[in-house]
């Protein structure tokens, strides 16, 4: 399948864009960027500079994501969703002096397969989500995500965990440090550490 680009959209010749992706009205891909196969980008979607986003990734309307940042395949970024990538922003030095791009430290991003950000959700830098994560609409994430972990709130914490239907898996038994889980809908059988499962608030 073709690459389908939108004439408003802003792509860098040296941007990698995998077949059957679609970039809507005015995005922006900057230099570097790898994109997989089967995307979509909404509108108004930029990507920084040497971002890496895996395949069948949808990312809606609005996003940012920054240099830093790094999208597994199959991952959701819902419309609005603000990502971050330096810890101690300042717009100038203590002598007040313009910070320049070798002024700060990058702190990375990383979301895992399958994993989806509800929208308006903000995402502080140096975190990792986990695969089939799900992040509730409007939450802060300030902390590591574990796989199927469902956060929500601000801060947000872990209320539960979810099937990589999106439904939600409820405990069976605890086999000595494992919590086997069944989903709600479509019955999966999910295997969570009891330690981690522990952690629901």
């Amino acid at each position: 399948m073709a690459v389908r680009i939108h004439p408003t959209a802003e792509v860098a010749d040296n941007a990698s864009i995998g077949e059957g992706t679609s970039i809507w009205h005015q995005c922006q891909i900057r230099p570097g960027v790898k994109i997989g196969k089967n995307c979509i980008l909404g509108k108004g979607v930029y990507v920084d500079a040497d971002v890496s986003i895996g395949d069948n990734v949808k990312i809606q309307n609005y996003v940012s994501v920054f240099h830093g940042v790094t999208l597994e395949d199959g991952v959701f970024i819902g419309p609005h969703v603000c990502f971050t990538n330096d810890m101690r922003p300042r717009a100038i030095n203590p002598d007040g002096s313009l910070k320049a791009a070798t002024d700060w430290k990058i702190s990375e991003t990383r979301v895992r397969r399958g994993a989806a950000l509800g929208a308006n959700s903000t995402i502080r830098c140096g975190v990792n989500i986990g695969e089939w994560a799900m992040i509730g609409s409007g939450s802060v994430v300030t902390r590591d995500v574990p796989d199927y972990g469902l956060v929500f709130g601000n801060p947000a914490r872990l209320r539960g965990f979810v099937c990589p239907c999106g439904a939600e898996l409820i405990k069976k038994e605890v086999k000595g440090s494992v919590v086997i889980a069944s989903c709600s809908e479509c019955s999966q059988t999910i295997e969570i550490a009891k330690q981690t499962w522990e952690m629901i608030k």
